[in-house]
């Protein structure tokens, strides 16, 4: 059965975005954190994003990088970290696309009827908290990450 909140082609639109930016928020501050979270389109480009006060200021910027590779990948950031070990089948990946590539937790995808909708990018606490916050935040609205 098809999402309603998505069009013919999944792509997340601004209400959609908002509401997982503020799960993703939401989701920190149960953990006691603060963090930037990002929703990126399929292309990996900001739909919405917020900082929360506190977060460390250079979060944002990770947050938009772990959406993004999340959305080109298709593929949850923290599952590019050991290919991208030194020796590993994607060492080097990391200075690619101007170093925008995340390999580590915080970026998920947005997978609706098996097609990538977008991506949602965490930064601000570890990687697993991060990871955490973007996972929580497609449960709260119905929708599920990917298994890793």
């Amino acid at each position: 059965m098809t999402d309603r909140r998505f069009n013919l082609r999944p792509e997340v639109g601004l209400e959609l975005a908002q509401e997982l930016v503020r799960a993703a928020c939401a989701s920190a501050v149960e953990q006691g954190i603060c963090v930037s979270a990002v929703v990126a389109d399929r292309a990996g480009d900001v739909v919405a994003s917020a900082r929360m006060d506190d977060a460390p200021l250079g979060s944002m910027r990770l947050a938009l990088d772990k959406a993004y590779t999340a959305a080109v990948w298709q593929m949850s950031s923290v599952d590019l970290h050991e290919s991208t070990q030194p020796g590993g089948a994607d060492w080097g990946l990391t200075s690619t696309a101007d170093g925008r590539i995340v390999v580590y937790g915080g970026g998920v995808p947005i997978i609706v009827d098996g097609r990538l909708a977008g991506a949602v990018g965490v930064s601000g606490g570890s990687g697993e908290q991060d990871e955490a916050c973007a996972a929580s935040a497609l449960a709260a609205l119905g929708l599920s990450a990917p298994a890793t």
